[in-house]
């Protein structure tokens, strides 16, 4: 309720007096729970379900109407890879396409367009793992592989000597290591030092800072192996996730098409990672 009247600038007291007027013209429960944690009935999840993409479609036909208007497309989006690889090339799809405003909003929950308003979601997503009422389009293969300063895994020749070094990992995917373990076919002892950080990018900076060795995905680190910031000796090896890109499913959209189709071709142009080895002298 508080976040609804936020939205559309009234109190809290007036979108209250709205949602009851709705349920008794309804019928129907369309909300429960306390007033500090109300959650959807089955009624109310299905009603929003079937309303949000026509809100969606009104304010598209609404922006479209103005003469001469930019669309904006909200794009929800892992923050390192928007930092790391979206970003950078984000001037081709708007030299492209000057009609269009993108914004970014960063995100790691997995996306559920009953409640999420933004147009597009870029996540990793696994074969198996579903996302309700949404068109998926993978456009990015995901390679994980051990990263480090250039100084640090000078001094780790082999798979041995890298599995005693410090091991940085973030807290959205702890299992880093033994995932990673697991493709390479590498037996990981019991680690000596552990640092957590709680996003990837963090991550990241701490593996150039010399903090330790990080297990990173290759769209996250690429600039950096390839500028001489992070060493990666020991290559990448293949997981079945994928970079997808989520959309509301049967919202016609031109502006999110555009951005689809960019980010497919932009994923096929994409460098691939060093091929794995068991030590730098392959």
């Amino acid at each position: 309720m508080t976040r609804a009247a936020t939205e559309l600038c009234v109190t809290h007291g007036a979108v209250s007096r709205q949602i009851a007027a709705l349920q008794a013209s309804l019928g129907v429960i369309l909300v429960t729970g306390p007033r500090h944690a109300l959650i959807l009935t089955e009624a109310g999840a299905q009603l929003a379900a079937r309303l949000t993409p026509a809100f969606g479609a009104i304010i598209d036909a609404v922006e479209a109407a103005r003469p001469g208007a930019v669309r904006e497309i909200e794009i929800s989006c892992l923050g390192t890879f928007a930092l790391k690889w979206l970003i950078p090339r984000l001037p081709s799809f708007l030299e492209a396409h000057p009609e269009v405003r993108v914004k970014l909003s960063e995100s790691y929950v997995p996306v559920d367009y009953r409640r999420d308003r933004f147009d597009g979601a870029i996540r990793i997503v696994e074969p198996d793992q579903l996302h309700a009422r949404t068109e998926a389009t993978p456009f990015l293969s995901q390679h994980q592989g051990p990263v480090g300063s250039p100084s640090m895994m000078a001094q780790l020749p082999t798979i041995d000597a890298l599995a005693g070094a410090p091991r940085l990992h973030s807290a959205t995917f702890p299992r880093a290591w033994s995932v990673w373990a697991e493709l390479a076919d590498v037996s990981l002892p019991a680690a000596t030092m552990e640092r957590e950080f709680a996003h990837n990018h963090s991550l990241v900076e701490a593996a150039i800072a010399g903090l330790g060795v990080a297990i990173a995905p290759w769209a996250f680190v690429a600039p950096d192996v390839m500028a001489g910031r992070l060493a990666a000796p020991f290559g990448f090896v293949e997981r079945s996730s994928r970079f997808v890109f989520l959309r509301p499913e049967g919202r016609k959209d031109a502006a999110v098409d555009a951005f689809r189709d960019w980010l497919v071709a932009e994923g096929a142009q994409s460098p691939s990672p060093p091929i794995p080895s068991t030590g730098p002298g392959g």
